[in-house]
């Protein structure tokens, strides 16, 4: 196993340091020094009596070690030991920030519905304003991209019952994205039942503050090459192909605890969609 094998010592020898401890919290980065294995702690568990943990390098490669001696951190030894079990609180918070309604039952849903690009947006948002939005009998669809944003808008009718708020990434003057969008608002019936909001991001997973992932910063992806990748790239994880996006975007979301994970840029223009399709509205 992944602990020293500590040896007799001789009544002479110096005592040896107590090593500070070190609770083994999901996330925190461990060296086991017999090995050279570098990861992150990804869960604790009991086997066969003992504490084990198991640990994820930057390749996803997972390798189960007791808890213990044997490890460093930053370059010091630790020794590691079992995180300590946190009570359970009852939550009065929904991810969003807002009163929690015990007991209450998810509305019928409303024929208003709240469109975003893509089905990472989708997942986003369920995340964090999920528990909101059924007791409101809200529905969020992935649109699957917006070049034809106009067309759906058409397709859909909105009017006084049937109201759309519609979230588009990279929604900056002069972008293609705020020409579909005004072309789409320009559309009879639009006015009044219709509202087009965006965050300024190539995409919605640049919304989630990079600290949620223990970074400093986003990584830089040069002009010409294809964002997702280039940011996978740039954490070090796998990215060529769309399962490495996946599971990239699985972390990147599992991250996400609540509304204060996300950048405000994000949780203004999703609230005031939300305000809008609920404020005075029809019932479904």
């Amino acid at each position: 196993m992944a602990d020293f094998a500590w040896g007799a010592q001789d009544i002479s020898a110096p005592k040896r340091t107590v090593l500070p401890e070190v609770p083994a919290e999901p996330g925190l980065v461990l060296e086991d020094v017999q090995s050279g294995f570098v990861g992150a702690v990804v869960r604790v568990e009991k086997s066969g009596g003992l504490h084990v943990m198991v640990l994820e390098d930057r390749r996803d490669k997972r390798r189960t070690f007791r808890l213990g001696h044997g490890f460093l951190v930053d370059g010091d030894p630790v020794k590691v030991v079992a995180p300590t079990a946190a009570p359970v609180k009852s939550s009065t918070r929904t991810a969003s920030g807002s009163v929690k309604v015990e007991g209450a039952r998810a509305r019928v849903a409303r024929a208003s519905r709240i469109w975003v690009e893509g089905q990472h947006d989708a997942e986003l948002v369920e995340k964090v304003w999920g528990e909101d939005l059924r007791l409101e009998g809200i529905v969020v669809e992935p649109l699957h991209g917006v070049d034809d944003l106009a067309g759906a808008v058409r397709a859909f009718d909105p009017g006084p019952q049937r109201r759309l708020g519609i979230l588009v990434d990279h929604l900056l003057p002069g972008t293609k994205e705020s020409r579909i969008a005004q072309e789409a608002m320009a559309l009879p019936g639009a006015r009044g039942n219709v509202l087009i909001v965006g965050h300024p991001y190539v995409d919605v997973w640049q919304a989630v503050k990079p600290g949620a992932l223990g970074l400093a910063a986003w990584p830089v992806v040069p002009r010409g090459q294809d964002w997702k990748t280039g940011i996978l790239a740039g954490l070090g994880w796998p990215s060529t192909d769309q399962a490495a996006v996946a599971h990239g975007w699985k972390r990147i979301l599992g991250s996400v605890k609540s509304y204060a994970d996300l950048e405000p840029s994000l949780l203004g223009r999703v609230e005031e969609v939300i305000d809008f399709l609920t404020a005075g509205s029809p019932g479904s």
